[in-house]
């Protein structure tokens, strides 16, 4: 004796096959054979459906909540940029400065050692 290869059907495929009988009106014998199902595993993935048909809508306030949080991300990206181009025109700045300052250092003690007494 041969046994069948058990099938295992995506979460999207349930839906499919749900469908063509809930909304479309096949008949579950009709279903079940075309996908070569027996008409006992449509009953447990229906009432699956149902169960669980409550999270489809709630889905809704978690995808806003992934907006929220994917443009608090970007706000802070931007923040975090800015803080980075402050803080390399400080650096710009204060290396400048200190060249500046070395250059004066260095031209003070050449003047004095030329201006000998």
């Amino acid at each position: 004796m041969s046994q069948k290869e058990r099938r295992h059907f995506s979460g999207e495929e349930k839906v499919r096959i749900l469908r063509q009988h809930l909304l479309d009106g096949k008949p579950i014998s009709e279903v079940s054979e075309q996908h070569g199902i027996s008409p006992g595993m449509f009953y447990p993935w229906q009432k699956a459906f149902f169960e669980n048909g409550a999270r489809a809508f709630e889905g809704g306030s978690s995808g806003r909540r992934t907006t929220d949080a994917e443009k608090r991300v970007q706000d802070l990206e931007q923040r975090l940029q800015r803080k980075h181009e402050a803080i390399s025109e400080l650096m710009e700045e204060h290396i400048r400065l200190k060249k500046g300052s070395s250059r004066i250092s260095g031209e003070e003690g050449l003047e004095g050692s030329t201006a000998s007494p």
